[in-house]
């Protein structure tokens, strides 16, 4: 498993909407029996931002997240971090990565991630739509004076 494969699927699950999610793990998959090694429980986490992308690093505020880390009879271990307050959130998130690490990870892929996946970008693009539209264009008319 490559790292960036988990970053990907992480991102997914922690940016899924629950109703989202929880009809594609009903559906899907069947969650096995997990040892708690943290127990979801509600934190704040402190933001980070630059100026202007690339400058100097700065605290934008603080924001609420939840999180869970879980571990199978097989020995994977599996983290959820989500935004918010919704514990069950994050186990479910902490399980579907253990499972991930598993033999179930292509059905998982196919049949939970690669849904959720399509889920947000169609939202995404809603988004930037909708932004698009509000896009003012400015110009300058050259006047005749300094000619």
């Amino acid at each position: 498993m490559q790292e960036t494969n988990r970053k990907h699927w992480l991102s997914i699950l922690a940016k899924a909407s629950v109703q989202d999610l929880d009809v594609l793990v009903a559906e899907n998959v069947s969650f096995p029996k997990v040892d708690e090694l943290r127990a979801p429980e509600i934190g704040s986490v402190m933001v980070r931002g630059r100026m202007g992308g690339t400058g100097d690093a700065f605290n934008m505020g603080e924001m609420t997240v939840s999180r869970c880390s879980i571990s199978l009879q097989t020995g994977e271990v599996g983290h959820g971090y989500v935004q918010g307050r919704n514990k069950a959130k994050a186990k479910q998130v902490a399980i579907l990565d253990a499972l991930l690490q598993t033999a179930q990870h292509d059905h998982i892929m196919r049949t939970v991630i690669a849904p959720l996946e399509n889920s947000l970008a169609g939202a995404k693009s809603v988004q930037s739509a909708k932004a698009a539209a509000t896009k003012v264009e400015f110009f300058t008319l050259v006047r005749g004076e300094d000619q």
